[in-house]
This record gives structure tokens, sequence and C-alpha cells, in this order.
């Protein structure tokens, strides 16, 4: 008997027909035929946008308050931007401030858990590991901040921002969502409504 392959099964560099292989998710879906992979789910109508996520998350609160399905909802925010807010300076001095701040939580945490089986004198053990913890966090706190070579002398939080919110529902349940929203506290306000 020959070992001849399926012709329609999926082979590495061959293209055409065939199926592909299964990942560890299970079996994946090719691209549809637009080229942007398989549909999502089912068609949704947006009922509303919104300035700000509050304002959103207020709509999908009230409608779940009255009963409706929100796990056919979503709130999707479009026009996304990655905000970097600048805390302030970053010395070497502070580096080490905070390296030692971090590194003598760890030592206490460490310290507890050691003193929990300890004999002798459990808040000597708690101390000592609190004081090398603190040394530690301080010595690679500086170390870090050296590395960077003045490169980033600032420390900053980022945050992820969109410009608007969608409150979108899955289209059989649209017109529902609607109607519940047109008797809400809001007087059925549904700021940059869509049709």
């Amino acid at each position: 008997m020959s070992g001849q392959s399926n012709p329609s099964a999926w082979q590495p560099g061959v293209t055409g027909g065939g199926t592909l292989p299964s990942g560890p998710g299970g079996r994946i879906a090719a691209p549809g035929a637009d080229g942007h992979g398989p549909s999502t789910g089912p068609p949704t109508v947006t009922i509303g946008t919104y300035p700000d996520y509050p304002s959103a998350q207020r709509v999908v609160d009230y409608l779940a308050d009255n009963r409706f399905p929100v796990e056919r909802t979503a709130i999707v925010g479009t026009d996304l931007a990655l905000v970097e807010t600048v805390l302030g300076r970053m010395s070497t001095g502070r580096a080490t401030l905070i390296g030692a701040g971090t590194g003598a939580w760890f030592g206490l945490f460490i310290g507890l858990l050691f003193g929990i089986f300890t004999v002798g004198n459990w808040l000597a053990v708690v101390l000592a590991g609190l004081v090398i913890g603190a040394i530690w966090g301080a010595v690679f706190g500086a170390v870090a901040h050296a590395m960077t070579g003045g490169k980033r002398d600032f420390t900053s939080a980022s945050s992820l921002r969109a410009s608007q919110y969608a409150v979108t529902v899955e289209a059989d349940f649209a017109e529902q969502a609607r109607q519940l929203l047109s008797r809400s506290p809001m007087g059925g306000r549904t700021p940059q409504a869509a049709g």
C-alpha cells in the first residue's frame, strides 16, 4: 500500500484548498473572502455614541436594570490614543528611594514568611528581612536607573483613551434597546445617536 496523502489536507508551503491544522484552541477558520478573517459574531447595530466611557456605561447599566440581555451589547472605543502622563523627574536618588521602598515591602513579606517558622526572636527575623530587602531594592533601583544612561529621566503612567464610545447591540435586539432607552430618565437622550 503506498503512502499517498490526502490532496485536500493542509500541507505547509502548499497553496490552494485544504483545511488548516487545529491549534491549541481548537480548529481555526481560514480568512473570509474579504481577507479580514472569520466573522466575529452576529451583526450589530450602534444604538448611540458617547463622548466618554461613563456615559456609555450608564446606558448599558440602565439596560441591565431593565432586564435587557446585556450580554448582547458591547461598548466599543474608537480613535484610540496612547496617553503617557509624565509624573515627575527621575534622578538616581529618587530611583534609589523608590527601589528601597519596593524592596522593603518584599523583604517584609519574606521576613514574615520566615518568621512564621522561627522558634526564636520572631521580630528580629521580620526586621532583618525588611532591612535586607530595602538595601537590595535601593541597589537595584540605582543600578536600573544608571543603566538607562540618562535617556529616561522621568516617571510616567500610560493609559489608552478613546475619542468616543459606541454602544452596540446585536441587530435582533436593537429595537428593544431603543424602546427602553426612549423611556430612560435621561429623557431618551442618546448623544450622537446612530440611526
